[in-house]
């Protein structure tokens, strides 16, 4: 999953479709790939869904499938079927309605139906320098918070700051602070789509409760939300695309529901991303100095280099018209249904020697440079590769690189940690989430 765009499917679309693609169990695929038994964590226990996935990949070669009740996985990571997966068109095969049919686990489905300001449109010209601006002030509030020395976990530290950087960005700045802003963090915390990624073992008492707590926590944001100032931002274009809708309450809500969209969405990686180029900073010294003299394309290149090798996504395409589609070994005839993936965990780190340790000077811009034994360059990314590419990548590196920046500039950090942080196990999509506390001393300078 990209940093930022989970749910960039078009408005009204992905019920529709994914209806009709659980109509039916798929056709099979000709000629048939080898057929995995292990199972995907929404299926079955798994104690380490990127492990489950490798060992698949040990015993029947580096394409194969996976079925389990309606769902149909082709796996492929071949140098040939990774690039034949990113040319893949989004009419054919969809990385927005993988990703829907993903998050649709977690999230109640009033959340997608009828939206009116979609995550794809946050990114016109000149809304990235008016978000980052917020960020300062949001990163003004968070070092205000931190004090002067103390301890705190880094991951809870840098999710807050998102919230923060989101809520204000979407909702205004009276999102941000203060009650709503208290209340609002409680509520996306349950009100979290990334949960379908990073604790999928959760899912299927998820689907029992009906999406209880998902439903009350959207209640809450709407109720929140609702009563909330106007402003010039973004938020002011979440407005003015109800402005038409007589019935106060309906835009009441229809304005929640779209902040609560945007907001699931941009909450889902980035302040993850963030986390892991902290705790690879603090893990190097000499690194901290760079950033803290100033060095951007440095430290850039930094929160790309801790991206890559914290991401555990599933790289997924539902197919939704005939596809022919080759590996480099075999051409398979998929038929609609089928979802085709591929899994970075399994590329980023192993597909040449080297790629396992954590070096910024890897990259030049946001490239990969030449890597000796590399079969393709789309074997590696941070982000995506062609059409697929996040949209959002260089809001992202810039906002990563702001906040890293500003944060070594105030603080002196300590790792409090005795090990490097693991991920949790049975993610299987997104940036990593820790799997334990990661705890970070810092003082300021």
């Amino acid at each position: 999953m990209c940093l930022y765009c989970e749910a960039s499917f078009k408005q009204g679309s992905p019920n529709n479709v994914a209806e009709g693609l659980n109509a039916s169990v798929p056709a099979p695929i000709v000629p048939a790939p080898p057929l995995a038994t292990q199972g995907l964590p929404w299926h079955a226990a798994v104690d380490d869904a990127v492990a489950a996935i490798g060992e698949a990949r040990r015993e029947h070669g580096d394409t194969f499938a996976t079925c389990h009740g309606r769902d149909r996985y082709l796996f492929t990571f071949t140098a040939a079927g990774v690039e034949a997966f990113y040319a893949l068109p989004e009419d054919v095969a969809s990385k927005g309605v993988a990703d829907y049919l993903m998050l649709r686990r977690k999230l109640p489905d009033e959340l997608f139906d009828g939206r009116r300001t979609l995550p794809g449109t946050l990114f016109r010209r000149g809304d990235v320098a008016v978000y980052l601006a917020t960020l300062e002030s949001a990163l003004d509030a968070t070092l205000a918070e931190l004090g002067a020395s103390g301890e705190v976990d880094v991951f809870d530290l840098t999710r807050r700051l998102g919230h923060r950087l989101g809520l204000a960005s979407w909702a205004g700045a009276a999102a941000a602070s203060g009650a709503a802003f208290e209340r609002l963090v409680a509520a996306f915390d349950v009100l979290d789509g990334s949960d379908a990624f990073v604790h999928p073992d959760a899912m299927a008492a998820v689907a029992a409760s009906g999406k209880a707590a998902e439903t009350a926590a959207l209640e809450e944001v709407v109720a929140v939300v609702g009563p909330l100032p106007p402003d010039d931002g973004l938020f002011g274009r979440v407005r003015a695309a109800w402005a038409d809708e007589p019935d106060e309450d309906a835009r009441r809500r229809g304005i929640g529901l779209d902040v609560a969209l945007l907001h699931v969405a941009s909450m889902s990686n980035l302040h993850a991303a963030l986390g892991w180029a902290l705790v690879d900073l603090a893990a190097h010294p000499d690194a901290v100095d760079r950033v803290r003299s100033g060095d951007a394309d440095f430290t850039g290149r930094c929160a790309l280099e801790s991206t890559r090798l914290a991401q555990r996504s599933i790289m997924a395409r539902t197919v939704l018209a005939p596809v022919s589609f080759s590996d480099g070994v075999s051409t398979y005839d998929v038929p609609p249904g089928w979802t085709i993936a591929t899994l970075l965990p399994l590329l980023n780190t192993s597909a040449a020697p080297g790629l396992q340790d954590w070096d910024p000077d890897r990259w030049d811009r946001n490239r990969l440079r030449p890597v000796d034994g590399l079969a393709s360059p789309q074997l590696v990314t941070a982000f995506g590769h062609g059409r697929h590419t996040c949209p959002a990548q260089p809001f992202s590196l810039a906002a990563m690189s702001t906040a890293m920046t500003r944060l070594v500039a105030a603080y002196d950090l300590e790792p409090r940690w005795t090990t490097y942080p693991a991920p949790v196990a049975a993610q299987i999509g997104g940036v990593a989430r820790a799997a334990g506390p990661v705890p970070i001393g810092y003082a300021a300078r």
